[in-house]
């Protein structure tokens, strides 16, 4: 009942912040990283998130796993 609707809620947020990320992602290939319409360097910050759970090894592969599974179901 009202969990299954703060559930549904969290999901379509979720889903919402990954088009988000995505479409940034999209517009900072296109225009650079000067974009003017961008709050930072989205590339960037996910490449170093990328290359600090690659740095952990085993640790940053089980992390890796746990957010594609959050992501995918």
């Amino acid at each position: 009942m009202l969990i299954d609707n703060i559930i549904g809620w969290i999901k379509k947020l979720t889903e919402a912040g990954v088009a988000v990320i995505a479409l940034a992602v999209v517009v900072q290939i296109i225009f650079g990283a000067d974009a003017a319409f961008l709050p930072g360097d989205i590339l960037g910050s996910l490449t170093g998130i990328i290359s600090s759970l690659g740095g952990a090894n085993l640790v940053g592969l089980v992390a890796a796993a746990l957010i594609y599974k959050i992501f995918t179901r």
